[in-house]
């Protein structure tokens, strides 16, 4: 009964404090208006920014997004483009199921809709790759439909502004995030007034948790909800939303040869699921057997091997560290496994395949050394 009495309460004080107005007010004035996925409502071109920034930072988003619609101006474009120029445009943005399911939701797209995105959150989530707060990002900016998006800005600013405890990225928690993030939409009548309001409303969730309502050090003198947020009053802004509970990385460690021989370096396609899916990287080997064993793995007889510094990349899920090896090869020849597919490309032809951004850091530092 007291825990009734509370939801009751609770539910009463979010309908008192709806953040709307003061949220749409401030982004007109203040909010982001430059960016280049603003100045349009074409659902391909939101969409394709909307996947763009899910865990990266706009500033780097920016030179992906610009390119890609260079490349792929339209949905069809890309629909079309073969899997391996679309993994070549995204290398190095990471997280690279999110350019499969790019792939394979344009593809949908014409397949499944004529080409053309369905005009609402319901059907853009059937799509692959597209979640409920992406599906509704899209449909408030280009069909103005009042729906609800809860990214981790978002979750962010809701977690404070009215004090939700709880790990954010727990199931509970989270449902009841959404049920906050639903409650605080524009009103009917309000977009009957302004018909603008959604997507300025939509916007200024996302400018205020990225400019204001930062992780660290959030800047609540400029934010226009501090006059109704919970956390502000009571001195919490520090301590809300509460950390994720994060577990220590394992540890993995792996040989990687650079392979090379008249100009050209050998390069393995990776398969389409897993740690760096549809990419092309060095040839791998397990650093207990050794290079020469690397080397016959890969098909190559070496001429001079060169073992380089160590580096570390941290994944999402564990901490990886490479052991590079430089290896001149005797000939072009490729293993007869048929495990991976293989190939001797040439180096000013490496710009135009996918590869991880650590490979390609590594490649780089060969080239201006003048080892490659």
């Amino acid at each position: 009964m007291v825990i009734f009495r509370l939801s009751l309460m609770v539910a009463g004080i979010i309908d008192t404090m709806n953040i709307a107005a003061p949220l749409i007010s401030w982004q007109r004035q203040h909010g982001r208006h430059g960016l280049p996925w603003q100045q349009t409502r074409d659902p391909y071109r939101v969409w394709l920014s909307e996947i763009m920034l899910q865990q990266t930072q706009v500033s780097a988003v920016i030179p992906y997004y610009e390119r890609f619609l260079a490349s792929f101006p339209d949905v069809a474009a890309l629909a079309r483009a073969p899997s391996q120029d679309v993994m070549a445009h995204w290398a190095g943005l990471g997280y690279y199921a999110r350019a499969r399911n790019l792939h394979a939701c344009a593809q949908a797209v014409m397949r499944d809709w004529s080409g053309a995105f369905p005009s609402d959150a319901a059907g853009l989530c059937t799509l692959p790759g597209i979640g409920p707060s992406t599906a509704a990002a899209i449909a408030a900016f280009c069909f103005a439909e009042r729906a609800a998006i809860l990214d981790g800005n978002v979750k962010r600013v809701l977690a404070r502004h009215f004090a939700i405890d709880g790990d954010p990225t727990t199931r509970a928690v989270e449902t009841r995030l959404w049920e906050v993030a639903r409650a605080q939409v524009p009103t009917q009548s309000m977009l009957r007034r302004e018909p603008d309001a959604m997507s300025s409303y939509t916007q200024g969730l996302m400018d205020l948790g990225a400019t204001v309502c930062g992780r660290a050090r959030p800047r609540c003198e400029t934010c226009p909800l501090q006059k109704t947020c919970i956390a502000f009053k009571a001195g919490r802004t520090e301590e809300l939303p509460w950390p994720r509970a994060r577990k220590a990385l394992p540890e993995r460690s792996i040989g990687m040869l650079a392979a090379w021989h008249d100009d050209k370096l050998l390069l393995v396609h990776r398969p389409a699921n897993g740690i760096w899916g549809g990419l092309w990287s060095l040839p791998e080997f397990e650093v207990s057997l050794g290079t020469a064993a690397g080397c016959r793995k890969a098909g190559i007889d070496p001429v001079e091997i060169q073992p380089l510094a160590a580096f570390l990349h941290t994944f999402t899920h564990y901490r990886l560290t490479i052991h590079p090896v430089l290896v001149q090869a005797k000939t072009l020849a490729l293993p007869d496994t048929g495990a991976m597919q293989s190939e001797w490309v040439e180096l000013k032809a490496l710009a135009g395949r996918g590869l991880p951004a650590p490979v390609r850091k590594l490649i780089s530092g060969l080239q201006a050394d003048a080892l490659l």
